[in-house]
């Protein structure tokens, strides 16, 4: 049902016009990203664009040939631009005044991970809030005061104008454009094409390597080094001050100039750090990652990882350490039909008596020896012959008993 509410959504619009942007150094997996998503779908209408019809890839020493210039920003309904590889490379000045006539004319204007900072270089940011890759949202706020850098969302929509952070988040946005233009419905089809989830949980602090911020200094290098060593402890300012033989106002102004934040917010991330450690490496269970970082009671240590990285400690080891059902999920679909089968057929669904609950018919899975002596699948649909047989998503005559 959900491949027919996709067409109803769909078909009841005209088609949207996206250019896509490619910058020199291009990163080749986010092209790709906006190319699939828009590309493939007949209800959009994608234009690849770059200045003198160009770009090259970064370290693979190819280049892509598009099919139109600049000229192709002039109708986009929508107007993509991929990370590029060198945030200190120049944006032309042609592409900066592309960007802008873009935006003055109400095209809604879309970056994915570096490609914020062309739109910061245009001017298009001033004012808004924004977010780019993880590694470059300190850098983004430092050249370019005047943004509002979030640097822990997966993505941000300010209406005509949306950022994503680094690489893969740009399927989230472009999945966002989709559900903004056309439903849920919509978004959901495109999302099981892709194998991804329509919407992920959390922000992009679940990606960084570690929240504690770099020193500057090292005068309280010593003290930093010691709170490490002892997290479960309950220290306090009091405590840090001591041991460092100085005062908790002299304390709290030199630890905030070597590593820009208070002690006990610096202290609460590197507990986080060491939680997300333990969850990553070790089977411990949550109940005790409190006690073993001093973040506290359980309660605690899910509000400390909700606030700041966005997701409970369940689900980041579910997302970094991955669960016994991974595997089972990944033999159940090794023969699954092709997506795009999978997205134009709709679902059949009965109700499950027993539960009072919809549910999906299984396939029953049998097999068959083909001339080379191999054993092939075949999945037979309740309600289907031995004639409507499905060879992993081809139809395939029955083999009749002599």
């Amino acid at each position: 049902m959900d491949a027919y509410r996709y067409d109803r959504a769909m078909m009841s619009k005209h088609p949207h016009r996206v250019s896509v942007l490619a910058l020199p150094a291009v990163i080749p997996l986010e092209l790709g990203i906006a190319a699939e998503i828009f590309g493939r779908d007949p209800h959009y209408r994608l234009t690849v664009c770059a200045e003198g019809r160009s770009a090259s890839l970064p370290g693979s020493g190819l280049t892509v040939n598009t099919s139109a210039g600049l000229e192709g920003l002039k109708r986009a309904d929508t107007v993509i631009i991929p990370g590029y590889e060198d945030v200190d490379a120049t944006v032309s000045t042609a592409v900066l005044d592309a960007i802008r006539a873009a935006h003055a004319r109400g095209a809604r204007l879309v970056s994915i991970c570096t490609a914020a900072f062309a739109l910061a270089a245009a001017g298009v940011l001033d004012g808004r809030p924004a977010t780019t890759h993880w590694r470059w949202t300190a850098e983004l706020q430092r050249r370019y005061p005047k943004i509002d850098v979030l640097p822990n969302r997966l993505f941000i929509d300010d209406g005509d104008i949306l950022t994503s952070a680094g690489v893969t988040t740009g399927i989230d946005l472009c999945l966002h454009l989709v559900r903004r233009d056309f439903g849920s419905a919509a978004a959901n089809t495109r999302a099981r094409g892709l194998v991804a989830p329509p919407q992920r949980q959390g922000g992009q602090a679940q990606f960084i390597e570690r929240l504690m911020p770099d020193a500057s200094g090292d005068q309280l290098g010593p003290l930093r080094d010691w709170m490490l060593e002892n997290l479960p402890l309950p220290l306090d300012l009091g405590t840090l001050a001591t041991r460092a033989h100085i005062s908790r106002r002299t304390l709290s102004r030199r630890f905030r100039e070597e590593t820009g934040v208070s002690p006990m917010a610096w202290l609460a991330d590197a507990r986080i750090d060491r939680a997300r450690e333990i969850l990553e490496t070790t089977t411990e269970p949550v109940e005790n990652i409190g006690r073993l970082t001093g973040l506290g009671a359980p309660v605690s240590v899910r509000a400390a990882f909700h606030r700041r990285i966005g997701i409970s400690p369940k689900e980041y080891r579910a997302v970094w350490r991955g669960s016994p059902s991974a595997t089972t999920a990944t033999t159940t679909a090794r023969h699954s039909p092709p997506d795009h089968e999978v997205a134009s057929r709709p679902a059949v669904s009965r109700t499950n008596l027993s539960r009072g609950i919809a549910s999906t018919p299984r396939p029953f899975v049998a097999s068959r020896t083909t001339t080379a002596g191999l054993r092939m699948p075949i999945a037979v649909r309740p309600g289907e012959g031995a004639t409507s047989a499905r060879l992993y998503g081809r139809r395939s005559p029955a083999r009749r008993s002599p």
